[in-house]
């Protein structure tokens, strides 16, 4: 928290008791929330970044035919291709249920139960992971979309405690806490991790009993830490609209949600910039290994440790950020960091082949500013968000994070089919941070705070 907001408390505290017991209040929900980071992220750094793409891959080459084909309900399906398809479903069935959930939420005003449903749901796919030996790519694929799909949905309910539990002018510093906290997380047990399959022969068990046991812990670690926040995070009651949180209700009030935001086409217009540059991105992020393995030649060991250099630093990247923001405002703090997005794939288009050390110092940039990038994005969405609506909103705005995020790797794969290079693929998705750049800069934020009902921190 910062020292200025952290003196306002103070003063506050010395002028109203009332005041002092909600500081302290919104300070424990605050160091709460940021756990829900704290346990989720490890499933999207060991189980998607790193294990569960190639363990998958291998067991679905175990099930298939003679001409490398498995054949789910009958469909003739590639088995290499089978990851890539089971994480497209996935975002199909999270794109389904995250309004849903968003509208249920806002009219119950019961959060923490859809909360903690989502994250249990998720922790336990992702735990039964360890069973994914032989050929059971079926199973695999069924726990894949489950976790995927109960993370999306925890995720919309998460962001919408943010405007809850900070006041305008913290929320920068506290969306950047908790992502630091989730790189952090992320960052430990990728080293156990690592510790674990790399010396597995130690341990007494098979590089695959290594794999899976570090896909199952991934969902143990989420429920263990879930815990935190559901004894820290409190319900709020119900906004006017409040009522019963039946399905269709919800599904009417999502109806009303989609034409209710047309009222706000400044905060449509920052959701428009968001999905861009995000899908730019979430695409690097994802489409990294593959250029550093084939078109830099550089081995697994090589791309875990670069990945486990991204966690690291994008910890003091969003803390870093953070101050930024408090002196530059959000909004420029981000857009700065979309001019090093667009630096660092300039960079990595002339990046020498078998160099792992400039491979470093290029994993080190994205590390510098991915965390800062989305942390201040959430909270400088959350001053556009009109009170009461918080859930619905940023249903949305994580439809904008996954809607769309095969258009990235679309234009990625195109780019390399058209050229047959990873270099021209990869600065192809420049074009998405300069739009990006420039939708953002065209957003009048202070006006949209303002058209959204909320009060404006001093820098935004």
């Amino acid at each position: 928290m910062s020292t200025g907001t952290a003196n306002g408390d103070a003063g506050a505290a010395a002028a109203d008791p009332a005041a002092a017991a909600a500081a302290a209040g919104r300070r424990r929900e605050q160091h709460g929330w940021y756990f829900y980071d704290f346990a989720s992220s490890v499933y999207s750094t060991s189980v998607l970044t790193v294990f569960l793409g190639p363990y998958l891959t291998s067991v679905a080459k175990a099930a298939a035919d003679t001409g490398g084909y498995v054949h789910p309900l009958g469909i003739p399906l590639r088995a290499g291709s089978g990851f890539a398809y089971t994480v497209s479903v996935s975002v199909v069935v999270a794109v389904l249920l995250m309004p849903l959930a968003g509208a249920v939420a806002d009219r119950t005003g019961r959060k923490k139960p859809l909360l903690a449903g989502a994250a249990y749901l998720g922790a336990g796919a992702t735990a039964g992971m360890f069973f994914l030996d032989g050929d059971r790519y079926l199973l695999g694929s069924l726990l894949l979309i489950v976790a995927n799909s109960a993370l999306a949905v925890s995720m919309v309910l998460y962001n919408a405690y943010l405007p809850q539990i900070a006041e305008p002018e913290e929320r920068d510093t506290v969306s950047s806490r908790g992502w630091a906290f989730g790189y952090t997380s992320g960052a430990f047990v990728l080293v156990l991790d690592l510790v674990l399959y790399s010396g597995h022969g130690s341990f007494g068990v098979s590089q695959s009993t290594a794999v899976r046991i570090c896909l199952a812990t991934a969902g143990v670690w989420w429920g263990a830490f879930t815990l935190i926040p559901l004894r820290r995070l409190r319900d709020r009651r119900a906004g006017p609209a409040g009522g019963r949180g039946t399905v269709g209700a919800g599904w009417r009030q999502l109806i009303g949600t989609l034409r209710d935001m047309r009222r706000y086409p400044l905060t449509l217009s920052f959701l428009l910039a968001y999905l861009v540059y995000n899908d730019g991105i979430q695409t690097v992020i994802s489409q990294a290994s593959v250029y550093g393995s084939e078109e830099l030649g550089l081995g697994q060991t090589t791309l875990i440790t670069a990945i486990l250099l991204v966690q690291v630093l994008a910890v003091a990247g969003a803390l870093g950020m953070g101050r930024l923001a408090r002196t530059y405002g959000a909004k420029h703090t981000v857009l700065g960091s979309l001019a090093v997005w667009t630096l660092i794939l300039c960079a990595g288009y002339f990046l020498p082949a078998g160099a792992p050390v400039w491979f470093f110092v290029l994993a080190a940039a994205i590390g510098a500013v991915l965390g800062g990038s989305q942390a201040l994005s959430r909270s400088l969405f959350s001053h556009l968000v009109p009170a009461g609506k918080e859930a619905e909103y940023f249903s949305a705005y994580e439809m904008s994070d996954r809607g769309l995020s095969w258009l990235g790797p679309l234009v990625f794969g195109l780019a390399y089919q058209l050229t047959g290079s990873y270099r021209a693929a990869i600065i192809s998705l420049v074009i998405f941070f300069v739009l990006g750049f420039f939708l953002l800069a065209r957003v009048p934020v202070r006006e949209a705070v303002a058209a959204a009902g909320n009060a404006a921190p001093q820098r935004v």
